[in-house]
């Protein structure tokens, strides 16, 4: 697996307690797409207490998180989503840690985009916002007024991503969670505030008048 230390200060806390502090946490891609925080065993202040699995409890005072911990010769690796926060430096981060190598790219751009589902035209905007993204296909935000909304069915669907924010979503027709926006993005991408995305995965989407190859992505299935 690929590592390397991070020059980041990293906090994390689990019931208002902090359990970790380390200046010199070491980024671990354990799958391609995006790293996890291993930290300095001495960096934790938190008692790890042996479970099942080859997991441990963490227990700090009043405050156990069952399971939430692993642990590699000397570093301590701590389940992201089972802690309350995570810090890097002073500002929260959501997900997972950001790639160092992953860049965001929003582009206020003229051209002509249409997006058609099932032959159908549900959106043709000559104002979309593309976002380019490491490693992930160009994302073409869209105003809604340029969207056809009455073929639109909400969902209760909901992600987030460590770059953007919290997306909703919604389905066309059949096709479950093929469209979204982001309302209150995180600031770096408050360029797509309120914009529709399809998935070029499972759309077709014509780019100045051209038919786009649907691209392999992790989003393809």
């Amino acid at each position: 697996m690929r590592t390397e230390v991070s020059q980041k200060r990293v906090r994390v806390y689990a019931g208002g307690q902090l359990v970790a502090d380390s200046r010199a946490p070491r980024l671990v891609w354990e799958i391609p797409y995006y790293p996890t925080y291993y930290l300095p065993a001495a960096d934790v202040l938190a008692s790890l207490r042996p479970a099942a699995d080859d997991t441990f409890d963490v227990v700090l005072g009043d405050v156990v998180v069952p399971g939430a911990a692993k642990r590699t010769d000397d570093l301590v690796r701590l389940d992201f989503g089972a802690m309350d926060e995570w810090l890097e430096e002073d500002e929260p981060i959501y997900v997972h840690p950001r790639d160092p190598y992953k860049r965001v790219d929003i582009l206020a751009s003229s051209r002509h985009v249409e997006v058609r589902v099932d032959g159908v035209t549900v959106a043709d905007s000559h104002q979309p916002r593309i976002l380019f993204e490491t490693s992930l296909p160009p994302r073409y935000y869209l105003p809604l007024a340029d969207v056809r909304m009455d073929l639109l069915g909400r969902s209760d669907t909901r992600t987030s991503c460590p770059y953007k924010g919290t997306a909703e979503y919604w389905h066309v027709g059949k096709h479950e969670d093929i469209v979204w926006i982001y309302r209150t993005p995180l600031p770096e991408s408050q360029k797509v505030t309120g914009l529709a995305c399809f998935y070029n995965e499972k759309v077709d989407i014509y780019l100045d008048g051209e038919l786009q190859d649907r691209p392999h992505s992790p989003f393809s299935d």
